[in-house]
């Protein structure tokens, strides 16, 4: 039998002892162990012996198997060794690429830290959500015209949805726990709008809620203006502006002073002295009472802003698009 188990050994020594690297050594591997290499091709002829002969030839089979993957094993390990031997760790290893974090990652880790010191929970919300909670919730039931102002992506599955903002989060985490309540959702949005320096259709935002009893809006003002002290380091004037979502009543709009030009007026407020921040104001009772809480025994306040475009002002990055466009030399910056 020219195939036989010992022309195959010696076969496999000869090529074994001229094998001196790594990739040699898989491709032996594979000649000889591999699902179409000759131990296979051995059990093929097994098959053709005669029934008194099969266990004696399939016994010597598996032992020569043994054999081999012994060999090899060894042969790794002594491969292994030479590799080591041949390094120089005396040599400098001066990596001329170094990972960074996100500038978005970056200043939404500073945000959690600064609210999880005011006592708030950090959740997190899936990306693709039914219209019940990312409207029905908010006080935005079917055709309701909000629904169009949202450019808002439809998917496939008929009720699901793409989220518009992080507020999809509200009535989960009310319904979670029993009042007091503070909590933020940072999270990615999407809207179904044109792209362009100011404007992407997958961006970043950040809810905040607190429900407790005897909420005002002085509570909300005063939390808002000792993150924003604390995330700028620096005493920031704020104001509010009246404002229309369905999910708060009364509605606010909260604007800062500019602090590219310390409310003098430049390009990036307009030249007004203010740059819009957020929409804000107390929870609508619909909203409490759709998530099991009594609104005449508990009141809230609701924010939320674009955290995005809070990591422009931050860096003044005038360019929305650099965020998602991979580039090395833009994300270096940032440390």
């Amino acid at each position: 039998m020219t195939n036989s188990p010992q022309s195959l050994r010696q076969e496999f020594q000869d090529e074994l002892q001229h094998t001196d690297s790594a990739p040699a050594l898989l491709e032996l591997e594979k000649k000889f162990l591999g699902r179409s290499g000759k131990i296979n091709d051995l059990f093929e002829i097994m098959k053709t012996l005669p029934v008194e002969e099969k266990k004696t030839f399939g016994q010597t089979i598996n032992v020569l198997k043994k054999e081999l993957e012994a060999a090899l094993a060894q042969k790794k390990s002594s491969l292994g060794r030479e590799s080591r031997e041949a390094l120089d760790v005396t040599l400098s290893m001066k990596s001329e690429y170094t990972g960074n974090i996100h500038p978005v990652s970056l200043v939404n880790q500073e945000i959690e830290d600064i609210f999880v010191s005011m006592g708030f929970e950090v959740w997190d919300g899936p990306e693709v959500d039914t219209e019940y909670y990312n409207f029905e919730t908010l006080n935005v039931p079917k055709h309701h015209p909000a629904r169009d102002m949202q450019d808002t992506f439809y998917l496939a599955q008929p009720g699901y949805v793409l989220r518009t903002q992080t507020s999809n989060m509200q009535n989960r985490v009310m319904r979670s726990k029993k009042p007091p309540i503070r909590a933020i959702v940072p999270g990615k949005v999407f809207r179904n709008e044109a792209t362009d320096a100011r404007h992407e259709l997958a961006f970043h935002q950040v809810e905040g809620i607190l429900v407790d009893k005897n909420t005002s809006l002085a509570h909300m003002r005063y939390v808002i203006d000792a993150f924003l002290k604390k995330l700028f380091k620096r005493d920031v004037v704020t104001r509010l502006r009246p404002g229309y979502f369905p999910f708060v009543e009364p509605g606010l709009e909260l604007d800062f002073s500019c602090l590219v030009c310390d409310a003098k007026g430049c390009r990036v407020c307009k030249h007004t002295g203010w740059l819009e921040f957020m929409g804000c104001g107390m929870i609508h009772p619909y909203v409490l009472k759709e998530a099991g809480i009594d609104p005449d025994e508990y009141s809230g306040f609701a924010f939320g802003f674009g955290l995005t475009r809070l990591v422009m002002m931050l860096y003044k990055i005038e360019d929305v698009r650099l965020f998602h466009s991979g580039d090395i030399r833009f994300l270096e910056q940032f440390r």
